[in-house]
């Protein structure tokens, strides 16, 4: 009440809107002493007719019940709104005290594994949530508690195996206990590390008059720093457009190309007309040496109105007028000239 919020150390859980809503923590020592107000309000969901209960919770001292010696259980099978129905913790204790057998023994702490950074189980074979229940006593603890600190059994937690407790079968019929997260705590061997704050009148020391800084300051040129954060980088991004511009506008592939293209054409040409202009002889291998009939050495041919660009390499398609006819065989076995 008075407050947008519940306490901090008072928790709230709700399965689903028709389940039952459980209220649950444990206050620290700073609430001793303070009433706590929490203002309850409900509404029906048919005919939203509202009702307000106020719910006062006192907040009392545990110095008068010390319980020195407080051990931490690890439940796998439970969730915390489970836990806390009164048969389910009243046999969880039961099974504590046969093993423990103290004097007293009171629930401490009852947490839900959520809450310690736990995943959320996933829904399948009845997967439970886990919660954390600290349970305290005013005897030491037993040796069947202690056996989850001997070094055998520490190795098999550390391989992740389940270690070899003597008591386990005390609790397993109801409850799993995850015995490699037991935490046992004696408070007596503890040592106190609280120190008592001193509290001061909550008022600064003086230190003097205030002074306000002079009118006749001197009045900053900041023309040095336009120059380098507006000029220097509007210099450097012209360069490099400039830079750019070049780079696709004259030194683009196509004019490249083309400039190529032209010197081919101009230096073919310039091989044409001076093969057109040269007076060369004709090769040798080219012309008839002998004559097919008589024998005879025939000179070369020279004519100077050939164009020797467009003579043909192989002359044996033309009749020259150093050679002569050879007659040829008729199928009717006549001889024709």
């Amino acid at each position: 009440m008075g407050y947008p919020d519940r306490p901090g150390w008072l928790r709230y859980i709700q399965r689903t809107p028709y389940s039952d809503g459980v209220l649950y923590g444990s206050p620290t020592i700073e609430n001793v002493g303070k009433p706590t107000i929490i203002e309850i309000t409900a509404y029906n969901r048919r005919t939203f007719e509202t009702a307000r209960h106020n719910l006062i919770i006192n907040i009392m001292s545990a110095e008068d019940f010390p319980l020195p010696y407080q051990a931490e259980f690890f439940i796998k099978n439970m969730n915390v709104e489970e836990m806390l129905a009164s048969e389910v913790l009243g046999d969880f204790l039961g099974a504590v005290k046969n093993v423990w057998q103290p004097e007293r023994l009171n629930a401490i702490n009852i947490t839900s594994a959520l809450d310690r950074g736990g995943r959320v189980p996933l829904p399948i074979n009845d997967m439970k949530e886990g919660v954390y229940v600290m349970v305290g006593a005013d005897v030491p603890f037993s040796s069947c508690l202690r056996e989850v600190e001997n070094p055998q059994n520490q190795l098999r937690c550390s391989q992740e195996m389940e270690p070899v407790i003597t008591c386990d079968k005390k609790f397993r019929t109801e409850f799993n206990i995850d015995w490699c997260k037991i935490s046992l705590v004696d408070k007596t061997k503890q040592v106190s590390t609280y120190q008592e704050v001193i509290r001061g009148e909550g008022i600064l020391p003086d230190g003097g008059e205030y002074k306000p800084p002079s009118d006749t300051l001197k009045s900053r040129d900041y023309y040095s720093d336009f120059l380098i954060t507006l000029a220097v980088p509007s210099a450097v991004a012209l360069v490099l457009f400039l830079i750019l511009a070049y780079i696709m506008c004259c030194r683009r592939e196509g004019v490249i190309q083309l400039v190529h293209h032209s010197a081919i054409q101009k230096s073919t040409k310039e091989l044409r007309e001076m093969s057109k202009n040269r007076e060369i002889a004709w090769p040798l291998s080219t012309l008839p040496v002998f004559h097919p009939v008589t024998g005879e050495i025939v000179p070369p041919l020279h004519t100077d109105s050939y164009d020797n660009t467009s003579m043909p390499l192989m002359q044996t398609q033309q009749n020259l007028p150093h050679q002569t006819q050879i007659p040829q065989q008729q199928t009717a076995g006549k001889w024709y000239p």
